[in-house]
């Protein structure tokens, strides 16, 4: 996905009614008076933000004369989630460890030990240390 396209799906995706529209869309095609309606703005607002989905490739709209239904576009979500995969597995890794720190804090905390040992708070930082490279 070219880096213009990425900026177009998540400048789009920036909009909370433009995610409320493609939350919409996700059980199935819908009109644009349908998906106006739990939003307090006029049509010509909602088309609007449906002009900015359909620019960034998020939704198409069908082409037929009276009936022209919105429906959802996966593959530039698809490319987004594919450019943030990288940065899950770093967060991800970043909350295990995390996690284990708590957890050695909370059992230290329910086996205090004696006023000056350090040696279990040294051992923690050395593993977190370890893991950490």
């Amino acid at each position: 996905m070219p880096a213009d396209q990425l900026s177009l799906t998540f400048a789009a995706l920036a909009d909370p009614t433009r995610r409320a529209i493609l939350g919409r869309l996700i059980d199935g095609e819908a009109t644009v008076t349908e998906l106006a309606a739990p939003h307090a703005m006029s049509l010509p607002a909602i088309s609007r933000h449906l002009k900015v989905l359909e620019h960034a490739g998020l939704i198409a709209r069908g082409r037929e004369a009276r009936w022209r239904p919105c429906r959802l576009e996966t593959a530039a979500l698809a490319d987004a989630d594919a450019w943030i995969e990288p940065y899950r597995r770093f967060f991800g890794a970043a909350v295990g460890r995390l996690d284990a720190q708590l957890r050695a804090e909370n059992a230290t905390a329910a086996h205090p030990r004696p006023e000056g040992d350090t040696a279990a708070v040294e051992e923690n930082h050395r593993r977190l240390d370890d893991e950490g490279n």
